[in-house]
């Protein structure tokens, strides 16, 4: 598969960005290290279609998923998350951190995953149906 040049960019920061994540949230915690990543400067989105917007939103998902999945650093759904979402933000795309639960044998499980306009960019768009999320987004 041929990535093009936007592609690439995204790929190459989500592999910086996701062992500093996990880094992040093993020496500050979740609200503190969402907090910092908030504090970002928030570049001002360039006046383009939504659809353009949307295209790049899910294409920076893709490359965080890659980048998880096949870089050095394997991140959990918490990690990819926080890191698209700070990685989104400094592009001045809002995003929401959402994260559920659903019972299962072992006791509780949890999940998180990024939304933009109330639809999952890193996971399946029925993700509601199987984790029941926090009433709000998770906010710094």
């Amino acid at each position: 598969m041929e990535l093009s040049r936007p592609e690439q960019w995204f790929l190459l920061q989500a592999l910086l960005m996701l062992p500093l994540i996990g880094l992040g949230l093993r020496l500050l915690g979740l609200r503190r290290l969402q907090g910092l990543l908030s504090r970002w400067p928030l570049k001002k989105p360039a006046l383009v279609p939504e659809e353009t917007i949307s295209a790049i939103a899910q294409a920076q998902a893709r490359m965080v998923q890659i980048a998880a999945r096949h870089g050095l650093y394997r991140a959990t759904c918490l990690r990819q998350s926080l890191a698209l979402w700070g990685l989104l933000r400094y592009q001045g795309i809002e995003t929401n951190l959402r994260i559920g639960v659903k019972s299962s044998d072992d006791g509780l499980e949890a999940h998180a995953w990024v939304e933009r306009q109330g639809q999952p960019l890193n996971d399946a768009l029925d993700m509601q149906q199987h984790f029941n999320p926090f009433s709000q987004a998770i906010a710094p």
